[in-house]
């Protein structure tokens, strides 16, 4: 447990830098104003300082999309372990960019660290999930595997709450804010020394059996790991008889294009829900609304989120993939339908409380299905010679959603504020609907996705 922990620090991290660009932003913005003025004697134009912000906001994904490309070639080359350990270097170039931004009077700084920061985080949204599955025991592999998802939730609410204005979030203490990721980044670097490697990397990659035996002992706590070591054993055998396929070749081959398109369709269907709007822009939101406290709303919100994501790990296994994605994404078009209303009605003071309540919805919806469950479905669509290929794939395609929502979210809202829960409605009713019809199609039972894994 030690090791999982550890390795879910990594998550942690990406939860955090997801969220922590929310609370700061008239900060930001004032920062970039008075950057501007210094520099060129007049104040930045509201329309260059919306794309800028936005920007900074979306550069993160830029990042995510090269490192989750990234992410077969370094866990190969360097093992999981030391992958996590050299990554986090990352973090700590990306901490201190944003961190003494102030000091140097340097909006792109603030750009700079956010495209480093989204480079880790790409990184770890591979290395952590794959660490954890292969140091689990085979029985808890599920749920261990759920952990990925939970730390990065409880990331969002941690970097919620430092962003109050008593906290972290003053005009003199939001460059802290966006620093205080290099906090957990060498805590970790100095626990994973204390963790084993994978010991399915040390015999399957490397053919080091009597390091895989000592890292298994060390992970279970006792001498008889025959079972596992078999289990490895014919992993790697499987491994020798089937061949490696390249991204290329995946698309290219017929009989992978039918799970290709799955997984891509969950991973938008995911980002283009707008659900990381909510998480980079709620505050905005619930002042538009007319909330008086809206950032104590916004910490609401990542508690609902966090309180879910427990919830989806007991039901996942229970009510199936395709029946919670399928109620998840319904839940979400409803609750984007009832936020639509609550801000054009938002001059009645009772309706204001309205927006909270669909915004918590829409967070709650999105945690029960299409938050959790297109990260792993991947890989139970995809045997061990495509997967690596089908996951970079897959990972790219939603941090490039990840992307064009953070980026033209916000210069969509500039025209007006209504259209903030609009754009929800188009994403949720529209797009989210489709891939509901796909699912329906393509996905009709969770036997088919194990038929399509073993």
């Amino acid at each position: 447990m030690f090791s999982l922990l550890t390795a879910v620090i990594g998550s942690l991290q990406f939860g955090f830098n997801t969220g922590v660009i929310n609370a700061p932003e008239q900060k930001l913005r004032a920062f970039f104003n008075a950057t501007w003025m210094e520099r060129y004697g007049e104040p930045i134009k509201p329309g260059v300082c919306t794309i800028v912000w936005s920007f900074a906001v979306a550069i993160f994904s830029v990042g995510g999309m090269v490192g989750s490309f990234s992410v077969g070639v370094v866990a190969n080359k360097f093992g999981r372990r030391k992958s996590m350990i050299l990554v986090n270097i990352l973090a700590l170039i990306g901490g201190g960019l944003m961190g003494l931004c102030t000091l140097c009077s340097s909006f792109e700084m603030v750009i700079a660290g956010r495209l480093i920061i989204g480079l880790f985080c790409g990184l770890f949204t591979g290395l952590t999930p794959m660490y954890v599955g292969e140091v689990s025991p085979t029985p808890l592999r599920g749920a261990f595997g759920t952990l990925h998802q939970l730390g990065v939730v409880i990331g969002i609410l941690i970097a919620q709450v430092f962003g109050l204005e008593y906290l972290l979030g003053s005009d003199k203490l939001w460059p802290v804010l966006l620093a205080l990721t290099v906090l957990p980044a060498i805590l970790q670097c100095l626990l994973l020394p204390f963790c084993p490697e994978s010991p399915r990397y040390l015999l399957i990659n490397l053919n080091e059996e009597e390091q895989a035996r000592k890292a298994l002992v060390r992970l279970r706590g006792y001498e008889d790991v025959g079972k596992d070591m078999q289990e490895m054993k014919e992993e790697s055998a499987k491994m020798a008889m089937e061949k490696k396929v390249t991204i290329p070749e995946l698309f290219r081959t017929a009989a992978y294009r039918q799970p290709l398109l799955i997984a891509v369709m969950l991973q938008l269907s995911q980002q283009l829900s707008g659900i990381n709007a909510v998480f980079y822009y709620s505050t905005g939101i619930f002042k538009s609304a007319g909330v008086t406290q809206p950032i104590y709303a916004t910490i609401g919100a990542g508690a609902v989120n966090t309180v879910f994501t427990v919830v989806s790990l007991f039901l996942v296994e229970r009510a199936g993939r395709r029946t919670l994605h399928l109620i998840g994404l319904s839940g979400m078009a409803i609750s984007a339908l009832v936020m639509t209303i609550a801000l054009l009605l938002k001059d009645i003071e009772a309706v204001r409380y309205l927006s909270i309540a669909a915004v918590f919805a829409f967070v709650a919806m999105f945690e029960m299905g299409p938050g959790p469950i297109p990260w792993f479905i991947v890989a139970e669509l995809f045997s061990q010679g495509p997967r690596p290929a089908a996951m970079a794939v897959a990972g790219c395609s939603n941090w490039t959603a990840n992307f064009l929502v953070g980026t033209l979210f916000v210069c969509v809202c500039f025209i007006h504020v209504y259209i903030v829960a609009l754009v929800f409605a188009t994403f949720s009713c529209i797009y989210d609907n489709l891939s509901l019809l796909h699912i329906l199609l393509y996905i009709p039972s969770f036997s088919f996705v194990l038929q399509l894994s073993f």
